[in-house]
Protein backbone atom coordinates (compact mmCIF):
# COMPACT_ATOMS: atom_id res chain seq x y z
CA UNK A 1 0.00 0.00 0.00
CA UNK A 2 1.39 3.37 -1.01
CA UNK A 3 0.84 6.49 1.07
CA UNK A 4 1.11 10.09 -0.08
CA UNK A 5 1.26 12.60 2.80
CA UNK A 6 -0.26 16.01 2.13
CA UNK A 7 -0.07 19.05 4.38
CA UNK A 8 -3.53 20.19 5.42
CA UNK A 9 -5.24 17.33 3.55
CA UNK A 10 -5.90 13.69 4.34
CA UNK A 11 -3.18 11.27 3.26
CA UNK A 12 -3.83 9.36 0.06
CA UNK A 13 -3.57 5.57 0.25
CA UNK A 14 -3.39 3.56 -2.93
CA UNK A 15 -3.11 -0.06 -3.94
CA UNK A 16 -2.68 -1.71 -7.29
CA UNK A 17 -5.63 -2.68 -9.45
CA UNK A 18 -4.88 -6.34 -8.74
CA UNK A 19 -5.18 -5.99 -4.92
CA UNK A 20 -7.73 -8.74 -4.27
CA UNK A 21 -8.69 -7.58 -0.78
CA UNK A 22 -9.28 -4.01 -1.97
CA UNK A 23 -11.31 -5.25 -4.93
CA UNK A 24 -13.33 -7.41 -2.51
CA UNK A 25 -13.95 -4.36 -0.27
CA UNK A 26 -15.17 -2.37 -3.28
CA UNK A 27 -17.44 -5.24 -4.33
CA UNK A 28 -18.87 -5.46 -0.78
CA UNK A 29 -19.57 -1.72 -0.84
CA UNK A 30 -21.34 -1.98 -4.18
CA UNK A 31 -23.33 -5.02 -3.10
CA UNK A 32 -24.52 -3.29 0.10
CA UNK A 33 -25.16 0.20 -1.31
CA UNK A 34 -28.90 -0.23 -0.66
CA UNK A 35 -28.10 -0.04 3.08
CA UNK A 36 -26.66 3.44 2.49
CA UNK A 37 -29.70 4.40 0.40
CA UNK A 38 -32.10 3.31 3.16
CA UNK A 39 -30.24 5.29 5.81
CA UNK A 40 -30.22 8.34 3.55
CA UNK A 41 -33.92 8.03 2.71
CA UNK A 42 -34.90 7.52 6.36
CA UNK A 43 -32.51 10.17 7.71
CA UNK A 44 -31.07 7.36 9.88
CA UNK A 45 -27.48 8.58 10.26
CA UNK A 46 -25.46 11.07 12.26
CA UNK A 47 -25.73 14.54 10.73
CA UNK A 48 -22.87 15.47 8.41
CA UNK A 49 -21.47 11.96 8.02
CA UNK A 50 -22.76 10.67 4.67
CA UNK A 51 -20.13 10.13 2.00
CA UNK A 52 -19.55 8.13 -1.15
CA UNK A 53 -16.15 7.19 -2.59
CA UNK A 54 -16.24 7.71 -6.34
CA UNK A 55 -13.80 6.71 -9.07
CA UNK A 56 -12.75 9.35 -11.56
CA UNK A 57 -10.82 8.39 -14.72
CA UNK A 58 -7.22 9.58 -15.11
CA UNK A 59 -4.67 9.04 -17.87
CA UNK A 60 -3.22 6.14 -15.86
CA UNK A 61 -6.37 4.55 -14.40
CA UNK A 62 -8.62 6.00 -11.71
CA UNK A 63 -8.48 8.29 -8.71
CA UNK A 64 -10.92 7.45 -5.90
CA UNK A 65 -12.20 10.51 -4.02
CA UNK A 66 -14.70 10.92 -1.19
CA UNK A 67 -17.79 13.01 -1.91
CA UNK A 68 -19.64 14.29 1.19
CA UNK A 69 -23.05 15.78 2.02
CA UNK A 70 -24.81 13.25 -0.17
CA UNK A 71 -28.35 13.69 -1.42
CA UNK A 72 -30.34 11.16 -3.44
CA UNK A 73 -33.15 12.38 -5.67
CA UNK A 74 -34.92 10.17 -8.22
CA UNK A 75 -32.03 7.71 -8.22
CA UNK A 76 -29.35 10.38 -8.73
CA UNK A 77 -26.71 11.06 -6.07
CA UNK A 78 -25.16 14.46 -5.60
CA UNK A 79 -22.59 15.70 -3.14
CA UNK A 80 -19.64 17.98 -2.49
CA UNK A 81 -16.05 17.01 -3.33
CA UNK A 82 -14.51 16.59 0.12
CA UNK A 83 -10.77 16.38 -0.71
CA UNK A 84 -8.28 18.09 -2.96
CA UNK A 85 -7.77 15.73 -5.92
CA UNK A 86 -4.26 14.47 -6.53
CA UNK A 87 -4.37 13.81 -10.29
CA UNK A 88 -7.70 15.20 -11.46
CA UNK A 89 -7.46 18.85 -12.48
CA UNK A 90 -10.95 19.62 -13.82
CA UNK A 91 -12.63 19.42 -10.38
CA UNK A 92 -11.72 20.97 -7.05
CA UNK A 93 -12.60 20.64 -3.39
CA UNK A 94 -16.05 22.09 -2.74
CA UNK A 95 -17.41 21.38 -6.24
CA UNK A 96 -20.92 19.92 -6.46
CA UNK A 97 -20.65 16.48 -8.09
CA UNK A 98 -23.30 14.29 -9.72
CA UNK A 99 -22.49 10.66 -8.95
CA UNK A 100 -23.33 7.66 -11.10
CA UNK A 101 -24.02 4.47 -9.16
CA UNK A 102 -21.54 2.44 -11.25
CA UNK A 103 -18.71 4.81 -10.21
CA UNK A 104 -19.22 4.29 -6.47
CA UNK A 105 -16.42 2.29 -4.82
CA UNK A 106 -17.37 2.75 -1.15
CA UNK A 107 -19.95 4.37 1.10
CA UNK A 108 -20.09 5.44 4.71
CA UNK A 109 -22.09 7.23 7.34
CA UNK A 110 -21.99 7.55 11.08
CA UNK A 111 -24.55 6.01 13.40
CA UNK A 112 -24.29 6.90 17.09
CA UNK A 113 -20.68 7.97 16.50
CA UNK A 114 -19.66 4.69 14.85
CA UNK A 115 -18.61 4.10 11.25
CA UNK A 116 -21.13 2.21 9.12
CA UNK A 117 -19.82 0.99 5.76
CA UNK A 118 -16.37 2.35 4.95
CA UNK A 119 -15.12 -1.00 3.69
CA UNK A 120 -12.01 0.43 1.99
CA UNK A 121 -11.29 2.57 5.07
CA UNK A 122 -11.39 -0.51 7.29
CA UNK A 123 -9.03 -2.43 4.98
CA UNK A 124 -6.56 0.44 4.77
CA UNK A 125 -6.65 0.81 8.57
CA UNK A 126 -6.13 -2.93 9.07
CA UNK A 127 -2.88 -2.66 7.08
CA UNK A 128 -1.46 0.10 9.29
CA UNK A 129 0.99 -0.20 12.16
CA UNK A 130 -0.43 0.30 15.65
CA UNK A 131 0.92 3.88 15.77
CA UNK A 132 -0.51 4.68 12.34
CA UNK A 133 -3.88 3.34 13.50
CA UNK A 134 -3.81 5.61 16.56
CA UNK A 135 -3.00 8.65 14.40
CA UNK A 136 -5.65 7.67 11.84
CA UNK A 137 -8.31 7.17 14.52
CA UNK A 138 -7.51 10.59 16.01
CA UNK A 139 -8.24 12.23 12.64
CA UNK A 140 -11.39 10.21 11.93
CA UNK A 141 -14.48 11.62 13.61
CA UNK A 142 -16.17 8.19 13.80
CA UNK A 143 -15.25 5.17 15.90
CA UNK A 144 -14.37 1.99 14.00
CA UNK A 145 -15.50 -1.24 15.65
CA UNK A 146 -12.71 -3.78 15.65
Amino acid sequence: MDRIKRAGQPDIYSTGDSDKKMNDAIETARRTLDQFDRALKNNDYDSGTTALKVKFPTSTGFEHIWIAKITLDSGTYQGILDNVPDKIKNIKMGDKITIHREDITDWMFGKNGKLVGGFTIRLIRDRMTEQEKKDFDKDLSLKIDK
